[in-house]
């Protein structure tokens, strides 16, 4: 993003101070959970290129921040191989549901799912990755990001996408982000740059926008400062 544009966005935020809402968002999601595979086919290559720059190993452990109904399991536990571990956190009881019928129908025994708030989850194991995929609420949620960072190793790859408002002249763009997130988010605050929480908490952090600057990927890795935080 050019300087003109990060002084715009960090300027026009008519939605500051409206936190993330979470009955709000379980209602989205149980409403969303029988046709969401199908509503998120479009973005899957966002998908397969944000896993690909989480850089995973075999034998890696990895956790899917608010995994909903386990779209990325598949790509997940291809690149860590059973021996890896993949923790899936999502607080809807639908949504997981159906992460869970994936994992047994795959007959796949290297996952752990586990339904909560981010913020309130058990997530134990300590990861050398995270995935963060068009997860507004929790990306504007400081106690979930630092929840999930603590449960990160010093050095470990984060991922997120995202939607996005594009430049403030992209009106058709930024229509078609504005119903997309009437479906998906319970907040438009911090819509402009949503890793606006998380960038402070990375090293090499780096935004690459796509979709016509309605899609953001940003990554990085875990500074010391923010496990001790």
């Amino acid at each position: 993003m050019d300087n003109f544009n990060r002084v715009e966005a960090e300027a026009w935020d008519p939605f500051a101070g409206v936190a993330p809402d979470r009955e709000a968002a379980l209602s989205q999601y149980r409403d969303r959970a029988p046709i969401y595979d199908l509503e998120l086919r479009i973005l899957e290559p966002i998908r397969r290129r944000a896993i690909n720059r989480l850089w995973l190993r075999r034998g890696s452990t990895v956790i899917d921040v608010a995994c909903g109904t386990g779209l990325s399991f598949a790509r997940l536990r291809k690149q860590v191989g059973p021996k890896g571990h993949v923790i899936g956190v999502d607080q809807s009881d639908e949504m997981l549901a159906r992460a869970r019928e994936r994992v047994e129908l795959n007959g796949w025994t290297n996952f752990t799912l586990v339904q909560s708030p981010i913020e309130l989850a058990e997530i134990g194991a300590s990861g050398d990755a995270a995935l963060f995929h068009f997860t507004h609420d929790v990306m504007r949620t400081w106690e979930a990001l630092r929840k999930v960072m603590r449960s990160l190793r010093p050095g470990a790859r984060v991922v997120a996408t995202g939607l996005k408002w594009a430049p403030s002249w992209a009106l058709p763009v930024n229509l078609a982000v504005f119903f997309a997130a009437m479906r998906s988010v319970s907040t438009f605050e911090g819509l402009a740059r949503p890793w606006s929480l998380l960038e402070p908490l990375l090293d090499d952090f780096r935004i690459e926008e796509r979709q016509a600057g309605s899609v953001y990927i940003a990554s990085g890795r875990v500074e010391r400062v923010a496990l001790d935080s």
